[in-house]
């Protein structure tokens, strides 16, 4: 069994991971193109000269720059008075340049798998991660440093390519089966799990070599450090599930900013492996869940004539978030006695096709009914007009919840205001390649939430959502958080995390005010990227 002190250090390792899956491209695409050279020889520069010098696209470059300066190897000064972002070398910047291009084999390996199923395991993109691994236990032939210094970035380096190698692998194996408790408390051998028992037998031994289990002649079992990250595999989950925008990096920021939103593919996301999304999406939703149980309990042993007809759950992904609430309200609250003759409304809404489907079929297994539809959480009246007209549900008579999602809105240019607030957040913000104003940004979210005022005046409107840190708090805390693989893919897939603080002050500022009683963050620390509120 793992110590406290072991599994803090294995927690530690997972974030560097997820820290690793996003800066191994960022870091590469930037040397490759000669910006960090480029900026090695400038000491400082800002991000319009960067951009100007390099044609690239501002706001995905603003992005990727962000990401170095999370992982401390550059400062950023954001003015939002003059809508200036300026980056400048420190002392970690010339080490942790110099060692960037050992990440090219790692993001070959990312833009060679897109030929193949992130669903199977193939022996071609396995015999690439093969050969990856060798590298990496060899230090990419890079001679010991010689410094403290050198050895601590370079060991921050080696562990994002490890993230490489196990952040996919996990995933594939955890959304497989792999991890279903029968192995984890077996011995098993690889013929039970793939038919190519051989090959696959291959990539059990590279586990094994992390580590993960243990090997007598044919026979696998799970190690402890093996438990450890195969019971948080959804952990991988959502970072990975961004691996077809990662890939395409080079492009995204030094090309066409529109490659994901060519006219041929309809409405199909092909920047995010939606499923996948969904699954990891889902296993860290369940953290959260018990902690607006109290919120659900009080609300519905309520009289009747004071509590909502149902609930609405904008953003519905795979329909985890509505079985939870169902299932404490059936066994937990008098409504649950009462359901007969006071039915629970369910909604389940989503702007993605394949989440629905998710939903229903999820539901349906539940033997929980529920109306699942489409709706776009930028359009509240829309989505009351479609529940009044089809359904004769009045959307002010429900709780309206959400998960993660508001900073996942289509943009909408903010309507013009004489008294646009200058906001103190670093985030770096795009759409279709060009960075926007923070103010702007924070502005949006504002008459966002104005939308939804008519709407939650009744019963609320609970929300769990994602925030960003300021890039050199993160990088004093590399390892205690997943801030910088956040910030990296909701930056180049144009979606709007701010700080906490920030969407605290936008939220008062609108008239919506939390109950003090229930708000929540996680960690309950200045590192905060989760908050739970219920605002009115």
């Amino acid at each position: 069994m793992l110590t406290k002190q072991e599994k803090s250090a294995l927690r530690n390792r997972l974030f560097r991971h997820l820290d690793g899956i996003v800066t191994c491209p960022t870091a590469y695409i930037l040397h490759e193109k000669g910006i960090t050279n480029y900026l090695l020889k400038k000491k400082s520069a800002s991000l319009n000269e960067i951009t100007s010098e390099f044609n690239a696209n501002d706001g995905y470059l603003n992005v990727a720059l962000r990401t170095l300066c999370s992982q401390g190897w550059l400062t950023q000064h954001v003015d939002n008075t003059h809508n200036i972002v300026q980056f400048k070398i420190n002392e970690a910047s010339a080490i942790a340049f110099s060692y960037f291009p050992i990440y090219k084999e790692a993001f070959s390996l990312l833009k060679f798998s897109e030929n193949y199923s992130v669903r199977k395991f193939e022996i071609e993109p396995f015999e690439k991660l093969e050969s990856l691994y060798q590298n990496f236990t060899n230090n990419f032939g890079i001679e010991p440093p010689s410094t403290f210094k050198e050895k601590e970035i370079l060991t921050q380096i080696l562990t994002h390519i490890e993230g490489i190698i196990v952040g996919p692998t996990t995933v594939l194996l955890g959304m497989s089966g792999m991890f279903h408790k029968y192995f984890m408390q077996t011995k098993f051998s690889a013929d039970e799990f793939h038919k190519d028992a051989e090959n696959f037998g291959r990539l059990l031994d590279l586990l094994t070599r992390l580590r993960w289990f243990t090997k007598t002649n044919d026979s696998y079992e799970f190690t402890d450090e093996g438990l450890f990250f195969a019971r948080r595999a959804s952990a991988y989950g959502v970072t990975v599930s961004y691996i077809p925008t990662l890939r395409k990096l080079d492009k995204l920021v030094f090309g066409n900013p529109d490659i994901f939103r060519t006219s041929d593919i309809g409405n199909d996301e092909i920047h995010v492996d939606r499923e996948m999304n969904v699954w990891g999406s889902g296993g860290a939703h369940s953290t959260y869940f018990k902690v607006i149980d109290e919120i659900i309990i009080n609300l519905f042993n309520k009289p009747i004539n004071e509590q909502p007809k149902g609930i609405l759950d904008v953003g519905c992904g795979n329909g985890a978030f509505l079985k939870h609430l169902f299932n404490v309200i059936e066994n937990q609250t008098k409504r649950g006695t009462m359901l007969e003759d006071y039915p629970l409304l369910l909604i389940g809404v989503d702007y993605n096709e394949a989440a629905l489907k998710i939903t229903r079929k999820n539901l349906v297994q539940a033997d929980i009914w529920a109306k699942v539809i489409w709706g776009d959480i930028g359009n509240p009246k829309a989505l009351s007009e479609d529940l009044q007209d089809k359904y004769g549900i009045n959307l002010s008579d429900l709780l309206n919840v959400r998960t993660f999602l508001d900073h996942n809105r289509i943009w909408q240019e903010p309507t013009p205001t004489n008294n646009l607030a200058i906001t103190s957040s670093t985030g770096a913000y795009a759409y279709r390649g060009k960075r926007l104003n923070n103010n702007l940004v924070v502005e949006s979210l504002k008459q966002h939430f104005t939308k939804w005022k008519p709407y939650i005046s009744k019963f609320g409107l609970l929300l769990i959502e994602l925030h960003t840190s300021k890039p050199e708090l993160v990088a004093k805390n590399i390892g205690k958080t997943a801030a910088t693989a956040y910030d990296a893919t909701h930056g180049y897939s144009d979606q709007y995390i701010i700080e906490l603080d920030e969407y605290m002050n936008a939220m008062e500022s609108v008239g919506l005010l939390p109950d003090k009683n229930t708000f929540k963050k996680f960690p309950n620390s200045e590192l905060a990227t989760v908050s739970i509120n219920l605002f009115k």
